[in-house]
């Protein structure tokens, strides 16, 4: 437990949230369900989130915090290591790469971003997240002539996102882990002459 009580509370409400997402997923999660996972009342889970869909934003806000510590450029290394190292932890991010229940459930709530401004918002730092993580890696590999000088840094760190978000997509439709890293490492070193060791 930290000094700070609010946060202490926060952060047992979204474990709480993250429990009962892997137990439910999203579209049969109810307050009822996070509120059991917590160990209180549905009434003092509602003293703080009014809405289900309003602490699924706050969670997706916790989610990205934690993201942003585990996926990230390890720094050391030259770039095609780094970039190498990065993709594998978006890909299985250390400490969730087992967790298909949750992953199910953010696949859920991402279908709601097409209908839900606030979510696309949520979910779109993310993917902007990773993408100038690889944009900068790929624009740093370019300069000091590990990558070819003809790439461009912000088409590769977009199509790489997209490889990213499909990898997730595939295995969480078709349960199908094979291959998916094989696959983005072999198109990166296709695209950037090299390949990623």
């Amino acid at each position: 437990m930290s000094d700070d009580p609010v946060r202490d509370r926060t952060d047992d409400i979204m474990c709480a949230t993250y429990r009962a997402l892997c137990r439910h997923g999203h579209a049969d999660l109810t307050m009822q369900d996070i509120a059991d996972e917590w160990s209180k009342s549905k009434a003092a889970l509602h003293y703080h989130y009014d809405t289900k869909r309003g602490l699924l934003l706050a969670f997706l806000e916790h989610l990205f915090e934690s993201y942003t510590d585990c996926v990230t450029d390890p720094g050391e290394g030259d770039a095609t290591d780094r970039l190498g190292a990065l993709i594998d932890d978006a890909l299985d991010p250390p400490g969730t790469a087992a967790n298909r229940e949750l992953r199910t459930a953010l696949f859920e709530i991402r279908a709601c971003a097409p209908h839900d401004d606030e979510f696309r918002a949520r979910l779109e730092r993310f993917d902007r997240y990773l993408h100038d993580e690889i944009e900068r890696i790929v624009t740093e590999g370019v300069e000091a002539g590990v990558f070819r000088s003809d790439v461009d840094p912000e088409t590769t760190a977009t199509l790489l996102v997209t490889l990213v978000d499909g990898g997730h997509s595939r295995r969480i439709v078709l349960g199908d882990d094979g291959g998916v890293h094989t696959a983005i490492r072999a198109a990166i070193g296709d695209r950037l002459a090299g390949g990623i060791g």
